[in-house]
């Protein structure tokens, strides 16, 4: 009888502990105080899909406003449409795939360049040869233009400068004058997303301070809030993303001025230093060894260094003297990684404050992939971090993202919407997206 009794305790005791027990609830789906009925998304090639040094179907089909897009139709969203490449031209501007790695760990990457849906190469003059793509003449959500800067968005002839954009226009290369702003708003829509500005800065980080200029801060922030003025001028509501620390991407981080002077050291350890050609200030470059500081491009060809260039002085190796310093397409110095980060900063003041003077959600993507690259990221059971190819976020060009990092930031979007909107979009299972494809 006493051990019954003790058996009967035992029970007692696990029927409370299961009562006990708290529950986990996932929200209903709700869409809260906004209107996903037509939803859009303005930016760049981030926006477009675009992976692995180019735009094709399956990046395009992994977008992370076609992921945000499917997650809205639970809670009213649209059909959301995007300018897709047809399957027979799916690899569209052509892409890069890994194929294997070196014996010292190195990636071994190559073109892909078949069904590719490049129809011709237009030049125009003063500006250079255009690259035209199969013509897209459906619906559109899906308003990313890799290339475009916050710049352009109010450039009537940009659609003749941009083949991106120029497949989207009805008519002849050429012809175009219709502005991105006046393209994108043309029909109603209830709901947007904005991640313009990046290239506003990328574009001078990744020709390392040579190629591009960074826009003028005043005119971002002019361009900015006419963007978002025309944008909730008839009562739609958004969410806006802030500008990312560009130089925080592997690609400049991963090929580094110790990896590439060490590789040197191991040939001929007399060498002391990499010389860089870099900025002093205002447009003044002068000659210097190189630091931890400055930051190496992904495509810097290591193959150059040491190789004899001929001088005033005789031949002498490249990289490896004042008088041979490496091309400043090749590296981002110091200096320049600290005005391009000032700017970054000021274009992300302006979008904070306009997009709280506005009542929109924010997505603070400069603060979010900071801590991805310092701290990494798990989610749905992955462990994730910025690394190059390893990290599983950014794709083969170490600038844009996997399926899984487009999938990544797809749910921040969402978190940020539904924190503004009071509305309980589902996230999207991050473990269902592919990073990058191995051989």
């Amino acid at each position: 009888m006493k051990h019954l009794k003790h058996y009967i305790y035992i029970i007692a005791g696990l029927v409370w502990l299961s009562a006990c027990k708290p529950s986990i609830e996932t929200p209903k789906p709700s869409k809260g105080s906004a209107d996903f009925s037509r939803y859009i998304a303005l930016g760049n090639s981030l926006t477009a899909g675009y992976a692995d040094g180019g735009l094709y179907l399956a990046g395009q089909m992994v977008s992370y406003p076609s992921i945000i897009g499917k997650q809205m139709q639970s809670v009213g969203g649209g059909v959301f449409n995007q300018p897709l490449f047809d399957p027979s031209q799916a690899n569209g501007s052509g892409y890069l795939q890994l194929t294997g790695f070196n014996a010292d760990g190195t990636p071994i990457t190559a073109p892909i360049t078949s069904n590719l849906a490049i129809t011709g190469i237009q030049p125009i003059p003063g500006f250079g040869n255009v690259t035209l793509y199969a013509k897209y003449t459906g619906d559109i959500e899906n308003y990313g233009v890799p290339g475009i800067k916050l710049l352009h968005i109010t450039y009537a002839p940009y659609g003749n400068l941009n083949g991106f954009y120029e497949r989207m226009l009805p008519g002849a290369e050429g012809t175009h004058a219709t502005t991105y702003l006046n393209f994108v708003t043309s029909k109603p829509f209830t709901f947007f997303s904005n991640w313009l500005g990046n290239n506003d800065a990328l574009s001078y980080a990744t020709s390392g301070g040579a190629g591009d200029v960074l826009t003028d801060k005043a005119t971002f922030a002019g361009l900015y809030n006419l963007l978002i003025g025309t944008l909730t001028a008839n009562g739609a509501k958004g969410v806006v993303a802030t500008v990312p620390d560009v130089t925080s991407v592997p690609y400049f981080n991963t090929v580094t001025v110790g990896a590439v002077l060490g590789a040197v050291q191991k040939v001929n350890p007399q060498v002391q230093a990499l010389y860089i050609n870099a900025l002093v200030s205002g447009t003044t470059y002068a000659p210097r060894p190189a630091t931890a500081k400055d930051l190496i491009v992904l495509t810097f060809p290591t193959s150059k260094i040491g190789v004899p260039i001929s001088t005033p002085y005789g031949n002498l190796p490249y990289g490896l003297t004042p008088y041979t310093p490496i091309d400043n397409q090749y590296v981002l110095d110091a200096n320049e990684v600290a005005l391009t980060q000032d700017y970054v900063q000021s274009y992300n003041a302006t979008i904070k404050s306009i997009a709280a003077s506005k009542g929109l959600a924010l997505f603070d993507a400069y603060t979010f992939l900071n801590n991805v690259k310092l701290y990494g990221i798990a989610e749905d059971g992955i462990n994730m971090n910025s690394n190059y190819i390893s990290g599983g976020i950014f794709s083969l060009d170490g600038i844009h993202l996997t399926p899984r990092g487009y999938a990544i930031v797809a749910n921040e979007f969402i978190k940020a919407i539904n924190a503004k909107y009071g509305s309980s979009i589902p996230l999207t299972d991050v473990s269902s997206y592919s990073g990058i494809k191995f051989p």
